[in-house]
């Protein structure tokens, strides 16, 4: 055998490492898509180590028109809300990735219902923090070269939501801020807690999800305010799912709302999983008064 340097050891190591890890960033690209298919031990392991993944959520798009990404540091959330097909998704495919995590925002001792303690370790849906995905995120896209992305953040939770703990929200705000030349989707039902995080950097698009008239205009109140004194520069409301629209308003009403709130983008789609279709007088009201206040309308499929 022929004898090698200390040296030629230590480099053919190294390259040997790194063709490992070229052949594991790979297998992790091939387990977004089939990551399901895959064994359990596996999947948590890869999740833990992915940033952001391509969406098929319509309106999240790069800013050259090109399909977005999602991006969950946060996951599970305590809205509550019947419908949520993020709800659905961590008690199924992801139950088991999500219940690996321990990193969970802090509880009592209660019981739930059929007499356990700490129920919360057995509800994948129940708040948890990904502090590694913030560091990938930011060693993927920190002076990096490519075209800028648009990222939603926490799809699969709330950023501003019931009981996350601001030091997780400020944290991810802050890779955000870090990273300007990339544009982040930002989406509350809890928008009276913006405030307490403003001002917002530039690149942040900040939305409000509003499913009835009455967090409609809720969320043009709020959204103005901070539009108003400069905190937001992107500010857009995601009617979706568009549940109710109990309106005693005509549509120049509708649109006064638009323009308090300077809305730059409405968003209209319909509750998914089951599908149930908004009215279609609602939606024409709502586009109505948005074209006539110059805002541009995206309706989901």
């Amino acid at each position: 055998m022929e004898e090698i340097s200390f040296e030629e050891a230590v480099e053919e190591r190294d390259l040997k490492r790194k063709i490992f890890e070229l052949l594991l960033e790979r297998q992790e690209l091939e387990s977004r898509c089939f990551i399901y298919q895959r064994s359990p031990c596996l999947e948590v392991y890869l999740s833990w180590r992915l940033s952001m993944n391509k969406t098929q959520i319509e309106w999240a798009k790069n800013p050259d028109g090109s399909q977005g990404y999602t991006w969950n540091p946060i996951t599970g959330c305590l809205n509550g809300c019947s419908y949520c097909y993020a709800r659905k998704l961590a008690n199924t495919r992801l139950r088991t990735t999500y219940l690996a995590n321990h990193n969970m925002l802090p509880f009592e001792n209660i019981e739930d219902e059929d007499g356990s303690d700490h129920w919360q370790f057995h509800d994948p849906f129940y708040p948890r923090f990904w502090e590694d995905r913030l560091k990938s995120l930011y060693a993927e896209l920190f002076n990096k070269g490519g075209k800028p992305k648009g990222i939603f953040v926490c799809d699969m939770s709330d950023l501003f939501g019931i009981g996350i703990p601001e030091e997780w929200t400020k944290a991810v705000l802050d890779v955000i801020k870090a990273i300007p030349r990339h544009r982040f989707y930002l989406l509350t039902k809890q928008p009276q807690n913006l405030i307490k995080f403003s001002p917002f950097p530039d690149n942040c698009w900040v939305g409000v999800s509003a499913t009835d008239y009455q967090m409609f205009v809720d969320a043009c109140g709020y959204l103005g305010a901070l539009k108003h004194e400069g905190k937001i520069k992107t500010a857009y409301i995601s009617i979706e799912p568009l549940i109710s629209w109990d309106s005693t308003d005509a549509g120049s009403f509708i649109q006064h709302w638009l323009m308090m709130g300077d809305i730059d983008q409405v968003i209209i789609g319909a509750q998914t999983k089951p599908t149930v279709y908004p009215k279609i007088e609602w939606v024409r009201e709502i586009v109505e008064a948005a074209d006539k206040a110059g805002i541009p309308v995206f309706l989901t499929g």
